[in-house]
């Protein structure tokens, strides 16, 4: 990344100076908090598999005004397309989550998480917390809206490339997870619904993808520092707002990993010149866009499967555009795929257009019919979409209305982030209109002043090397891995720091790779068999204790050992046990000396089967060679 490069329509470019093209980003981050409760009930936040639902709840929703009686643009096209929204609900579930009851007041605990993070970015926390409502009514919330509060403002943090200011840090309750998504209409799970998360939103400081990536990477470390976030996939999501000189403001919506970060910047800097290209190429040509019209007829004896089963087909002449609907703005996606995607917002399953044509069974004499019925010429373009009459005909007034802003150049829109770092069309950037003051819970006193700042990640990470004299590669591991949290209160409780960050880095990841469902160690076990450790178990029997807790969790630490048949022996048992493969072995002793050495002591843990602390099998083992030699 980093080079741009196109069609012949533009010279290849060296490494690309971002300040040439007005390379303006920020970034919004959205981090789950890791409570024991969700925001507005007491409902648990763990997560839940679809199958293990209860039963299912069904709405519709719609949007209403502000209290300045407006209506947001993006809630008001969302609305457009009427959908039934099915809810998955636990024995976890309550009526709060179902929008059956008030919610209740904020937890308590997310806003002392939220407080330590604002004290993280050296941000000024307001007085009093209002809450809020936003209206979403794409169903991932029950109610129509989504629940947050403004918590602090004015922050910043450090980057290469300069400082990037914090503009402000909210607490937020998290939608639903969607499920599955079909013509009739989605599929949600009320158990993500509610879990506390935190936004945080950067000044528009950010002037290249490098920087964006680092800003977030920053903040990633500075959420995980307070060791009370959640994590794995989907528990923080990154949107980033970019915009380039003469194009617009873009928010690209989703970006779940970090890595990816960089390159969705580049591609829709990519994206936006492509776009800036184009208009200028149709203001030149003198391009307009006609009115839609019906050519059903057109296709009456297609061949085309697409066309045949459809009930209506209506087109639009692009004039002016012709060869410029085929054209790539992102990897695989063309100005035809934006058209495409207006398109599909109207329920439709996408477009046809010249440029492409013929092909997927229509023919040349097709197009031709086609071009002469909307009045195109050969230097023009002609979009089609073929489906029921009403979804056919809402969707190509969308493809219309996005290719007479072709001409203008680069549209405001928020856009989804897409695995391969390009981005689709979501729906228009969002106003003022959808935020409300939420009237069912009252504002809470802020008092930031009890509150301690959480050590870094950084700072961890050299005390575990200076004071618990850990391997460096091994310190950063624990300090930035998922059970940091765990070894901190292993280490509370005694236990060497060395065994436990080696048991939760190492031998937990071993048996993850040996399919041992270690999603099951919870940390009460992982510390309970650790403390087990020297009297009553060897460590090299500790692997075998964590496989029975994981295949059967109900177990006590205790309980696993003598599971695992791993019950410690005394030093007299050892001594006896050592004894008896060294006679087995005399005469390789006799032979080899101290050179028996490894081979007898893997013979002897064979033997004592983990029920003995290496240490003393090596130390008698070494007494007992010694006595023969």
């Amino acid at each position: 990344m980093g080079f741009y490069c196109s069609d012949t329509h533009h010279d290849v470019m060296t490494e690309r100076d971002y300040a040439d093209v007005g390379l303006v980003a920020g970034l919004e981050i959205h981090q789950q908090l890791d409570t024991d409760t969700k925001l507005f009930c007491e409902c648990p936040t763990r997560r839940r598999e679809p199958q293990e639902a209860m039963r299912q709840v069904t709405r519709y929703l719609h949007p209403t005004r502000s209290e300045l009686g407006e209506i947001d643009e993006a809630a008001l096209e969302e609305s457009r397309i009427e959908r039934e929204f099915t809810y998955l609900a636990y024995d976890t579930t309550c009526l709060v989550e179902e929008d059956d009851e008030p919610p209740h007041r904020i937890d308590r605990e997310a806003l002392s998480v939220t407080l330590e993070i604002a004290q993280l970015l050296g941000m000024s926390v307001v007085d009093q917390a209002h809450i809020m409502r936003k209206i979403v009514v794409d169903g991932s919330n029950t109610s129509g809206f989504q629940r947050s509060a403004l918590i602090a403002t004015d922050g910043e943090i450090e980057t290469e490339a300069g400082p990037v200011e914090i503009t402000d840090l909210l607490i937020e309750e998290e939608s639903c997870q969607r499920v599955e998504e079909t013509e009739q209409g989605v599929t949600y799970s009320l158990d993500r619904l509610g879990i506390p998360l935190v936004e945080i939103g950067t000044g528009p400081d950010l002037r290249s993808p490098e920087q964006a990536q680092e800003a977030a990477a920053t903040l990633g470390m500075l959420l995980r520092s307070t060791g009370s976030v959640k994590r794995g996939l989907g528990t923080i999501r990154q949107d980033v707002n970019v915009s380039i000189e003469g194009g617009a403001r873009v928010e690209l919506k989703g970006v779940q990993s970090l890595d990816e970060i960089a390159a969705i910047v580049e591609r829709e800097v990519d994206r936006q010149l492509e776009l800036l290209d184009i208009s200028e190429t149709l203001t030149e040509r003198g391009a307009s866009v006609g009115e839609p019209s019906d050519v059903t007829d057109v296709f009456e004896n297609t061949d085309s499967g697409v066309i045949a089963g459809a009930e209506t087909v209506v087109a639009v002449p692009l004039f002016g555009f012709e060869g410029l609907v085929g054209r790539e703005i992102q990897p695989d996606r063309r100005l035809g795929t934006e058209f495409s995607d207006h398109a599909k917002r109207s329920g439709a399953g996408g477009i046809f257009h010249t440029d492409e044509l013929p092909a997927y069974g229509i023919t040349q004499t097709e197009v031709d019919a086609l071009r002469e019925t909307v009045g195109a010429g050969e230097h023009d373009a002609v979009a089609l979409v073929a489906a029921a009459d009403s979804v056919a005909r809402g969707a190509i007034e969308a493809v219309t209305d996005r290719a007479r802003v072709a001409i203008d150049g680069v549209p405001e829109e928020t856009r989804g982030a897409t695995t391969d770092g390009t981005s689709e069309y979501l729906r228009p950037l969002p106003g003022a209109a959808r935020m409300y003051p939420e009237t069912d819970v009252p504002p809470v006193e802020l008092d930031p002043s009890g509150v301690e700042t959480p050590e870094l990640l950084t700072e961890k990470e050299e005390r575990y090397v200076s004071e618990l004299a850990l391997d460096p590669t091994l310190a950063e591991q624990v300090a930035y891995g998922r059970r940091m949290p765990t070894f901190e209160r292993a280490i509370e409780r005694g236990i060497d720091p060395t065994l436990a960050a080696r048991t939760l880095e190492g031998t937990i990841t071993e048996l993850r790779r040996d399919d041992v469902s270690v999603e099951n160690l919870t940390e009460a076990h992982l510390i309970a068999a650790l403390e087990l450790v020297g009297d009553e178990l060897a460590k090299e029997g500790l692997t075998a204790v964590l496989r029975v807790l994981a295949t059967d969790p109900g177990l006590s630490a205790e309980q696993a050992v003598e599971e695992a048949g791993l019950a410690g022996v005394d030093e007299e048992a050892v001594r006896a046990t050592v004894a008896e493969v060294a006679d087995r072995n005399e005469t390789q002793i006799q032979e080899e000396g101290m050179g028996a050495f490894s081979a007898l002591m893997g013979e002897c843990m064979g033997a004592l089967r983990g029920k003995a602390d290496g240490e003393l099998v090596s130390a008698v083992l070494r007494e007992e060679i010694q006595k023969r030699t």
